[in-house]
């Protein structure tokens, strides 16, 4: 037996594979049975080596927890999909004998079925025989004893000799053997012949375990060992060992697998300080990591099929080493060259062995004695192994696991006795293949990986191949997503095409329905200016006739005084003028007369008999149009917040007093203008915050687009946000972000408090706040678990991935952005940022220069008529992370060194899908794309007309960018907000349209035109409206 059974197999009775007590149905795989059955007859029959000598094959199995790896239980698996202990095989010329326990033989009654004296699927017959507990089994051990006498010459019987199994049962079975006189016949190495040659189905899992393994070193192992570096830790190999086996338990590091299925080959060999044996059979030693040389090797199971990978790490290598090392990464590929199907294995190991010695004799003595064996279901097969005298054949299909290193090497500059001797070994997973150059390391499905942590980290070596076929890799996958994403855009927005978004027109505000509304005042009789606030309308003198104007109407006024007269401006909206982000920009009826400005003039001086100053009228007219505006506006933005708002059905109570709840929570936005606590609890149909003064919010489970619960780990707030899929009211305002969220540390800091780092009252708080922001972590994670079951799963909570975490600034100000399974968010600021991975298009990286230090993400949504995001302000080192997570999430990225007009490019797809695609649709932002430099002219001039901001658009898209954030972002009250009109005569737009003209008239604006085509970045901007109005 090769190796001795490890304590994790117990602990992982799934990976284990074992049929004991069968309790429930498992289902056996019959064409693979079937298929491999026929492979053993066949080759039997055909009598090559040992297989000539045997009349009948014996396959006995008991039960010996020491046992990892065996014969026996190998060929079981291999047919039947798991071990079963206590079973005895017998395999005749003519018929097949199992004698098994009852639960045993009706797991084998699936592939038992007969049709007459042979079976369906043209191999003999099985006969299942029932195994007595309290007998001694000997009528069973005689049929079969009766059934190997009748086969061929019923003399010899094939058996594997070094499976010795514990136990009465297995032993009064082998005394049957022996006293009937059957000669004994090893019959290991022509079936593990039969089995090495690999089907589809077992490289499938072969090539899964060699991933799995591969991820455990790169993403576990490596990276601890170079923290350990960098910190200067003194680590045991023995406990770095046993933390490689922790890691698997972890479904982070499988990639998808389930833990149960998944276990170690072997313990994991971690060796440095000048003791190396390259060998698996040995183990990790307790003495401390030293750092220079550190060879590890390690392989893990994936459903009974093993993997093997061997790397070394070096620290700060001397040049003689890293050339050593390069060497052996050669003499490996040589080895690859080598093994290919027909090639014996003994003339591949001697045309190495001619290499080393040819390139660098010196090192033939220090190469170890087999460069390799066999892989399957046994992690090593001892007569397929890579040395001189063995005579097998190499065929396609076969699994290696290559492993050469060189001993006992000197180092010249060490000093120290652990740094004098030093080892190098490397070792893959690799499958033969027919064709010279096909040989598949499938360690890591590809070259990507084949080299990951041969080298050591950036002091020491990290081979620039490993990096440049990983962004290969992804590169290749960028292409393909590219390629569907033109199709797929071009397909929807054909979809899409006429469906035209109807403007809508500007609301018509009549004052008086008839006559006889027209309040009959005094002012008005005196051709006063009134505001009659029931009908929001003023009644103004025009040539001498009252006539009313809606508040609607007016635009803004604006009061002067000048000399001896007060003056009173008056704007109203016309055609033409602006009124806000494309609202009511259409008029009822646009032809109809419309009234500009009106200025009304009053003396200051008081005349001879008049009880009032004539200005008094003007005066109050402002202050209370102003007031009538104000409260106008306020229920015209109110009513606009309720426009589309789905109305949600109702929240069912339930009166359990066990609901999940938390206590003490603050909600964002806040409900009134002072921030008040509450208790979140969770019903049948949603959630009901209920605030200490008696507020309600009720957010359903079904519009629930993301949960997300944002621990406190590294953050001052611990976070439950909910971005909804329609937007619920409340506070006066829609919103599709609610969050509830509580303190768990002292946020502002006391500056002038003197702290020492040993005053107990500081020690004490810390400890309070560790314990507090544990217990609250609990507390919410206990909230989500009850909240999950009593919604059936159908409502699961995400939680960020800080590790992928970046710094960006998606509002004004940098935050912390994080993914998770489903979006990229970041909730602990507010405004919060949620952003759904689903309905993005592609994502565009810009201002990428050598010489800048951040850049710019733009996030394009599958929704051509949203406005796209902007993170900006990333800091570069940020730019390879992003990449790798948008390509594992089947996200297009692109990048570029300008900055876009996204307003112009977006308007000009929704305007012409079909000539934006016919023209390569999105490959445009790629600089790798076809034509990129072949015709520069033509390119930059398509460029120019169709994506390049002109002055004009730019202003308008900084304009509309700073209005999307206030009215987005900005909690401030109504009265702020709707206060800040321009209170002016003529509006900035009739002045900017003036403007324009005298440009015109000046042939400077072509001047202009022509500088901002041949300028392709945005930097420095275009002056703003500002600039040019002062």
């Amino acid at each position: 037996v090769y190796y001795k059974r490890w304590c994790f197999r117990k602990a992982k009775p799934g990976a284990g594979v074992r049929l004991r007590g069968l309790t429930m149905a498992v289902n056996l795989d019959k064409e693979a049975y079937y298929r491999r059955i026929k492979r053993l007859y066949s080759n039997w029959k055909k009598g090559e080596d040992e297989f000539g000598k045997v009349d009948a094959i014996v396959v006995s199995v008991g039960v010996d927890e020491e046992i990892v790896y065996a014969k026996s239980t190998a060929i079981q698996t291999w047919l039947f999909g798991y071990e079963l202990t206590d079973t005895i095989m017998v395999f005749c010329d003519t018929k097949i004998i199992f004698l098994a326990s009852k639960k045993k033989v009706d797991f084998l009654k699936q592939v038992a079925i007969t049709k007459g004296n042979e079976n369906a699927n043209g191999v003999p017959p099985i006969t299942l025989l029932t195994r007595e507990k309290n007998e001694s089994n000997k009528a069973n051990f005689d049929r079969m004893i009766e059934a190997i006498r009748g086969s061929r010459d019923g003399k010899t019987v094939g058996v594997f000799s070094k499976d010795k199994f514990p136990g009465e049962y297995m032993k009064s079975w082998n005394d049957t053997i022996t006293a009937e006189g059957l000669e004994k016949v090893d019959i290991s190495t022509v079936v593990a012949y039969t089995m090495a040659v690999k089907e589809d189905g077992e490289l499938g899992l072969m090539k899964k375990a060699a991933a799995i393994t591969s991820e455990v070193y790169s993403k576990f192992f490596k990276e601890r060992v170079m923290e350990i570096v960098d910190a200067d830790e003194k680590v045991r190999h023995s406990k770095l060992a046993e933390s490689v086996e922790k890691a698997i338990e972890e479904k982070k590091y499988l990639g998808g697998a389930d833990p149960s299925t998944v276990e170690m080959c072997y313990p994991p060999i971690i060796q440095s300080g000048g003791n190396y044996s390259l060998k698996f059979s040995v183990v990790s030693d307790k003495n401390h990591m030293h750092f220079g040389a550190i060879t590890c090797a390690m392989g893990i199971r994936y459903k009974s099929y093993c993997s093997n990978l061997v790397r070394t790490l070096m620290v700060d290598p001397p040049q003689e080493m890293q050339d050593n090392y390069n060497f052996l990464l050669q003499v490996e590929e040589e080895l690859l060259k080598e093994l290919k199907h027909g090639v014996k294995i003994s003339d591949a190991y001697n045309t190495v062995l001619d290499y080393v010695k040819k390139e660098k004799s010196d090192l033939v003595s220090k190469l170890t004695k087999n460069l390799g064996f066999a892989m399957g279901i046994e992690f090593r097969e001892g007569s397929l192994v890579l040395n001189a005298k063995n005579q097998y054949k190499l065929k396609k299909g076969m699994v290696f696991s290559i492993s050469l290193g060189f001993a006992d090497l000197i180092n010249k500059d060490g000093k120290k006795e652990e740094q004098k001797k030093y080892a190098l070994f490397i070792g893959d997973t690799i499958q033969i293949n027919e064709n010279d150059d096909e040989d598949d390391e499938e360690e890591d499905g590809d070259d990507a990986e084949e080299l990951l942590g041969k080298g050591a980290r950036s002091a020491a070596l990290l081979a620039d191949r490993t990096r440049m076929t990983a962004e290969e890799k992804r590169r290749a996958h960028q292409k393909e997503l590219a390629n569907h994403l033109n199709e797929e855009a071009k397909r929807r927005l054909t979809e899409q095409k006429g469906e035209q978004q109807i403007q809508k027109a500007r609301k018509s505000n009549v004052s008086y329905k008839n006559v006889s509304q027209m309040p009959r005042e005094k002012d008005i009789r005196e051709m006063k200016i009134f505001i009659d606030k029931k009908y929001e309308t003023v009644v103004m003198p025009v040539f001498g006739i009252a006539t009313p104007f809606h508040i609607a109407t007016i635009k803004n006024i604006s009061m002067s005084v000048e000399g001896d007269y007060t003056y009173l401006r008056i704007n109203f909206y016309v055609p033409g003028s602006s009124l806000g982000r494309q609202e009511g920009n259409i008029f009822p009826n646009p032809d109809a007369t419309f009234v500009k400005e009106i200025t009304y003039r009053a003396s200051n001086l008081k005349a001879p008999g008049d009880t009032s100053v004539p200005s008094t009228n003007l005066q109050n007219a402002f202050r209370i149009i102003k007031e009538v505006q104000k409260r106008y506006k306020t229920r015209e933005a109110e009513e606009k917040e309720k426009e589309g708002i789905v109305k949600q059905d109702s929240l069912v109570i339930n009166l359990n007093r066990s609901n999940p709840k938390l206590k003490d929570l603050y909600i964002r936005p806040n409900i009134a203008q002072k921030r008040m606590q509450g208790s979140l609890e969770a019903h049948t149909n949603g959630f009901r915050f209920t605030s200490v003064r008696g507020d309600k919010v009720d957010i359903l489970y079904n519009n629930i687009k993301h949960a997300i619960f944002q621990p406190c780990d590294g953050e001052m707030i611990i976070v439950l946000h909910f971005h909804l899929k329609n937007a619920i009211m409340f506070g006066k305002r829609r919103h599709t972000d609610v969050q509830f969220y509580t303190e768990v540390g002292e946020i502002t800091t006391d500056l002038g408090k003197h702290q020492h780092m040993h005053d107990r009252d500081d020690l004490y708080a810390e400890q309070m706040e560790r314990e507090m922001r544990h217990k609250l972590k609990s507390a919410f994670k206990n909230f989500i678990e009850k909240v999950e079951t009593l919604t059936k799963e159908e409502l699961e909570f995400e939680v960020p991935f800080r590790d992928l975490g970046f710094q960006g600034a998606p509002y004004r100000s940098t935050c912390l952005l994080q993914p998770t399974s489903s979006s990229l968010v970041n909730v602990t600021e507010w405004p919060p940022f949620v952003v759904t991975l689903d309905e993005v298009e592609l994502v565009h990286f810009e201002r990428v220069q050598f010489h800048l230090k951040n850049f710019d993400v733009v996030i394009v949504y599958k929704d051509y008529n949203k406005k796209v995001t902007m993170i900006n302000a990333v800091p570069v080192n940020s730019l390879d992370p992003i990449k790798e997570w948008l390509n594992s999430c089947d996200i297009k990225y692109t990048e570029g060194v300008q900055s876009l007009n996204w307003t112009k490019i977006m308007k000009t797809i929704v305007d012409d899908p079909e000539g934006f695609f016919e023209q390569g649709g999105w490959s445009f932002l790629d600089p790798e794309s076809e034509g990129s430099g072949a015709e520069e002219d033509s390119e930059s001039e398509m460029e120019d007309e169709t994506f390049n901001p002109s002055a004009d658009e730019e202003e308008e898209e900084e304009e509309d960018s700073d209005e999307d954030y206030s009215s987005e972002t900005e909690d401030s009250d109504y009265s702020a907000s709707l206060g800040s009109e321009e209170e002016s005569g003529k509006d900035w737009d009739e002045l900017e349209e003036e403007a324009r003209k005298a440009d015109r008239e000046s042939h400077y604006e072509d001047e202009d035109t022509s500088n901002s085509r041949k300028r392709k970045v945005r930097t420095p901007a275009p002056p703003s409206k500002k600039k040019r109005r002062s």
